[in-house]
Order: C-alpha cells, then structure tokens, then sequence
C-alpha cells in the first residue's frame, strides 16, 4: 500500500506505542503533550547528542550527529541522535569520504537498561531506515543509558526489525482511523507525563477529544 507525505509516522513514535498504544494516540493523534522531569532530562541529554551537520572524523570513524532518516517502505522518518560510520570494505561508500564504511546507529536515553523492547525497537526502526538509504545492512546499533553511563550493544536480527513492520503497520491503522484505544492501566502510569490528561477511569467510554468538546460545550 502506498502512503503520501502527509501520512508519514515518526519513527519516536514506535517507542510510545510500545510503552503505551493510549499514550501514542493522545501525542500523535490527539496532539496532547506535558512534560515532566523524565522528558525534561530525556531532552537535555539528546541536545548533547543532537547538534545537527556536524561531522566529525576519528581515525577510521566518522561520527554524524542529529542525522534525518526515512523509510519509504515503512512511510516513517525521524532523527537518529548520533550514526557512526567505521571503515570497512565490505560497507558502503560515504560522500566525502575515503573508502567504504559500516553504518552503526546510537540512541541515547536518560534512564537505564528497560525490561521491555522500546528501547530496542526505536532503535531498529533507524537501522531499517538507514538500510533503505544506504542500499546496506545494519546488522548492530547501540544504546548509550545515562544512568549508567554506558552503552549497550544491540544485535538488530530480521525478527526484530520484522516486530518493527508489524507495530508501523498497527500504528498506521489507528492513525488513518484517528482511533485512541481505550486505556489498560498499570504501574507504567505513574511514570507516564499524560496520567492527568489520560484520565483512565473517565475515558473509558469517551476520548479525550470527546471530553474536551463536552465541556466546551457546557
């Protein structure tokens, strides 16, 4: 099926409707946000990361910060925080640049390590958008946890990026629907920044949309 521009998902998006499919809806569809100290620090750390058309070469690396990616096929972009680029001659080639190198997505988050996939999933979903630019396979990627101030190596298997394929496919079916499931609460909530406009035990027969032109109405 083919998408137009203006169908076109963010790739940040996968995280949230891993972590919640509610939570993706209210942000993506229904246009609501509220920060709080975990989108704040999460936000300071990528602008370390994130400083856009700088490149910059260490020995056989070469080091992209803030670099735009896309996927056609799975009609998503977004931004990767940081894209190494170390030689090797079976990769590909980089304008400007000597020689053949691999593609090595970085995301950076401010916590730690999760026991669920977000995380990993986000993270596979730059990749598969690097292999569509780049005619190549990206294979490993890493997570840098503030928190511990490490990063993780992550292998980025045909399983994982096809669990990617699969969530897309979901997400743009509640987009196109402009649909906002209904809630399923747990622990998660209290850490999630929309738990006051998420309101789960009123929402559960109408959405947040509904409810705010209800009381306009009023």
């Amino acid at each position: 099926m083919e998408y137009d521009d203006e169908d076109e998902l963010m790739l940040s998006g996968i995280q949230h409707f891993h972590f919640c499919k509610r939570q993706w809806a209210l942000i993506h569809i229904e246009q609501q946000w509220v920060e709080n100290v975990r989108t704040i620090e999460g936000q300071h750390l990528h602008r370390n990361a994130d400083q856009p058309f700088i490149r910059e070469k260490r020995g056989d690396k070469i080091i992209v910060r803030a670099m735009p990616v896309k996927s056609r096929e799975l009609n998503i972009s977004g931004i990767c925080d940081v894209v190494e680029f170390i030689r090797d001659d079976s990769g590909v080639e980089i304008n400007g640049a000597d020689g053949k190198y691999a593609a090595y997505p970085v995301e950076y988050k401010r916590g730690k390590p999760k026991r669920e996939d977000e995380d990993i999933l986000q993270l596979a979903a730059q990749a598969m958008c690097l292999e569509e630019m780049l005619l190549c396979e990206v294979s490993t990627g890493y997570i840098f946890y503030n928190e511990i101030k490490h990063r993780i190596e992550v292998p980025l298997t045909s399983e994982l990026k096809a669990n990617v394929k699969a969530i897309v496919e979901e997400m743009k079916s509640y987009y196109h629907r402009r649909h906002t499931p209904k809630v399923k609460t747990g622990p998660f909530c209290k850490s999630c920044s929309l738990q006051h406009i998420c309101l789960p035990k009123l929402m559960n027969k109408q959405s947040v949309k509904s409810y705010v032109e209800g009381k306009i109405r009023e």
